[in-house]
């Protein structure tokens, strides 16, 4: 009959990460953060501890262990896309070209903005970082700078 009993390394190795793992909790933070520091090049903007543990639990059994294999990975991105209850908005992929003149009616006055080749707008010969700034300006309330000049919901 074959032993089918992992071998003793196994279980050592088993045995002390389990250890480790148990011993977050009662860690000071500060010694969390030496933790962090081995496994990281940045600390997160808006830490919390239930992040910071769960994080340090993963890069530590992910030592032990390995990575997961690719393919898993992967699979397991594409059910947390298609199951997960947060939904997140698709990037936006329109670009628009420089030189590009947007135009729009408001009020009974035609408005002109073009884009810049450095990533910014014009308009009445002043330049604004988004269209957003462009659009509060000449509504004088809070608007989606894309969905007032008609971007939004059409392919361009």
């Amino acid at each position: 009959m074959k032993n089918t009993a992992p071998p003793m390394r196994d279980i050592l190795r088993a045995n002390q990460i389990s250890e480790k793992l148990h011993a977050l909790p009662n860690m000071k933070m500060p010694e969390l953060w030496a933790l962090w520091d081995q496994f990281f090049v940045h600390r997160p903007d808006r830490p919390n501890r239930t992040h910071i543990e769960s994080r340090l639990i993963y890069k530590l059994q992910e030592q032990a262990y390995g990575a997961l294999p690719t393919g898993t990975r992967d699979m397991l991105a594409d059910y947390g896309a298609r199951f997960s209850k947060i939904k997140t908005a698709a990037p936006s992929t329109r670009t628009l070209l420089p030189g590009t003149t947007l135009l729009r009616e408001f009020d009974g006055h035609q408005y002109k903005v073009t884009v810049l080749p450095t990533g910014g707008y014009e308009f009445d010969g002043q330049r604004y970082k988004s269209l957003s700034a462009i659009a509060k300006l000449i509504t004088g309330t809070q608007w989606s700078g894309p969905a007032f000049f008609g971007l939004k919901g059409k392919k361009a």
